[in-house]
This record gives structure tokens, sequence and C-alpha cells, in this order.
């Protein structure tokens, strides 16, 4: 029983620090800032993680974990190589439009007082993104739908910086322009 409940302290604490990352002007995040909106000490905090780096590793767990899944669900349910990228593009955009405080964790602006290793993890996740995206793009010529000569690393290069920028833009705007506006047109422009 004390294992639920440590859990779900875990992920009430996990839950808030991304709710004050939603606000991208605002102040760095201390854990007695935290531990304050939590109406706890930052004693307890520190009784579920060690640092508040530990905390921020469960956040890019929450994501990679999340973003990772989908990637194989669409892996798993289609077969056209060009709709899974364009699913995947989808799906990279909306899960950031729906999670603005991880939005500034997948930009790196989160990070960027805190511990560096993060910030590699960070690093590592976007070099996954682009190599799934790599592997959407291999099955496309596959299947005849990119031209033979079509070099995938360059195009998977180039929708991941769209895709970093879209999320920059929609952190940067205070949450006001849409990574998704737009997105049919420039799917069809990267894609085609």
């Amino acid at each position: 029983m004390a294992s639920s409940k440590s859990g779900e302290r875990k992920a009430q604490i996990l839950q808030m620090l991304a709710e004050m990352l939603e606000h991208p002007k605002g102040e760095r995040i201390t854990t007695a800032a935290l531990a304050a909106r939590l109406q706890v000490s930052e004693a307890a905090l520190y009784r579920h993680f060690a640092s508040k780096a530990q905390m921020f590793e469960g956040l890019i767990e929450f994501i990679e974990n999340s973003v990772f899944g989908l990637f194989n669900a669409i892996s798993g349910s289609e077969t056209s190589g060009l709709i899974q990228a364009r699913k995947a593009i989808l799906m990279l955009l909306t899960f950031a439009e729906r999670n603005k405080g991880m939005t500034r964790v997948l930009i790196g602006d989160a990070l960027v007082s805190e511990d560096e290793r993060l910030q590699e993890r960070m690093n590592q996740f976007l070099d996954r993104v682009e190599a799934s995206l790599r592997q959407c793009l291999r099955n496309a010529l596959a299947l005849n739908e990119l031209p033979p000569t079509d070099d995938i690393h360059a195009r998977a290069s180039l929708i991941l910086h769209f895709i970093l920028g879209r999320w920059q833009r929609y952190a940067k705007s205070g949450w006001k322009k849409s990574p998704t506006e737009f997105i049919d047109v420039q799917i069809q422009v990267m894609l085609s």
C-alpha cells in the first residue's frame, strides 16, 4: 500500500512540475517553489526524488515512453512509410500542443540551468526521434513511395528541424502559435 501512495505522490510532484513549466516566461523552478505549490515541505519532495535533476528525469522518461510508444503504434498499424511519417509528424506536434510544460523540456528551455546530463538525454531522445523518422522514410523507399535517389537522412533531418522549430515557436509565443497550424500543406511539402 505504501508504494502505491509513494507512486501517486511522485506522479503528483511531476504533474505539478510540468504545470509550473507551462509558464514560458516564468522564473527558474526551485524545489522551494515546487514544494510550496504542492503544500509540502522540501524534505517531502526529497523523500521521493534524490534531486531536482531526478524530477526532470521523470518528466523526460514520461516523454520518451509516450512518444516511442506512439511511434511503435504507428509503425505497427501502418504499412505505408509516407503515412507513418505523416502520422509521426502529427503525433510529435500534437504531443507538444497537449503537454505545454513538456514542450519546454523538449526544446531544452527548462533544462538551461539544470544538470547538463539532462540536456544530453534530450539530445539522445532527438537522435532517436530522427532515427525513427528515417525508418518511416526507409519504408517509403522500399514501397517506392519516394524516388530511389531520395536522401532519407537529409529529409529526416529537415523534418526533425521543422518539428523543433514548431515546438520552439509554440513555447516562445506563450502557447499562441499552434504547432499544427497549416500542418497539412507543410507535411505535403516535406513528404513530396
